[in-house]
């Protein structure tokens, strides 16, 4: 019940701030945390502690009230943008989220994460970013050599304002080429937002310009099955360049002719 409260809550200030501002045919709509506190007081919704959260809910969790999605132009959807401390923007996008591709083929991968691992991870973002570091999913994913740098990054990218990246990785291939893997992790019941890969991208930008951006997107679909995204920019929108979804099973459950399956997968 509380999250319905505090959800609706939300909403209410989200949509009187999007309608107060929109005009038909507007495709961006700039608004601060200001605002937030002003509609706020005008409608008498009691402010929550941490007035990040209404807009860290819509951008990767909950989806936007009807009435604001309703007025996106046809094949678009509004996703929020950071632009700059403490403002925002409404901009409207052809894709707002990464989805995986359900009907894709599973490629089975002997489980190598310890058991104290999975009993304590205390939740889906931790237990999935500890399973893609100890069965070297993205080594396997990329065909890059990869080493975790940092695990929830925190910093300040300028026109964005503060970002949180989920881990960063550093990698090097074959011919010595480097690489910067930024890494977003979810839970079944989350969203990959393309607002978080942009400003994974724009934040290696800023703090790795000598390498070479490759963002990684994870999701578990269920405990034990995750879907990988490697994500680009293309000229209109982010894309997905690759995507594989990966099983993690104990070792008696791959047997040799699944294994003669891969080598003759890879050969094709």
């Amino acid at each position: 019940m509380k999250a319905i409260i505090k959800q609706n809550r939300y909403s209410q200030i989200i949509e009187r701030i999007f309608l107060e501002k929109y005009k038909n045919g507007a495709t961006e709509l700039t608004f601060s945390r200001e605002d937030i506190v002003r509609i706020a007081k005008k409608i008498g919704i009691k402010l929550p502690k941490n007035l990040g959260d209404v807009i860290y809910s819509f951008r990767y969790r909950a989806q936007l009230p009807e009435s604001i999605r309703t007025k996106a132009p046809k094949g678009c959807e509004w996703i929020i943008r950071p632009a700059g401390r403490s403002k925002y923007i409404f901009v409207t996008t052809s894709a707002a989220t990464i989805q995986p591709t359900i009907p894709l083929v599973e490629t089975k991968i002997p489980d190598a994460t310890p058991g104290i691992i999975a009993m304590y991870a205390l939740n889906d973002e931790q237990a999935l970013l500890a399973k893609l570091r100890y069965n070297r999913l993205i080594d396997i994913f990329t065909g890059v050599t990869w080493y975790s740098l940092q695990n929830h990054l925190r910093t300040f990218v300028d026109s964005l304002g503060q970002i949180e990246t989920d881990e960063i990785y550093v990698g090097i291939d074959k011919r010595g080429v480097h690489y910067v893997f930024p890494v977003q992790a979810k839970g079944s019941k989350e969203r990959i937002s393309v607002v978080q890969i942009e400003q994974d991208m724009a934040m290696c930008r800023s703090k790795f310009p000598n390498l070479i951006c490759r963002p990684i997107a994870a999701q578990f679909m269920r405990d034990d099955l995750i879907a990988l995204f490697e994500l680009e920019q293309t000229t209109s929108r982010i894309g997905i360049s690759s995507e594989k979804h990966y099983l993690l099973v104990e070792p008696d459950n791959l047997s040799p002719e699944e294994l003669a399956k891969y080598t003759i997968r890879n050969l094709e």
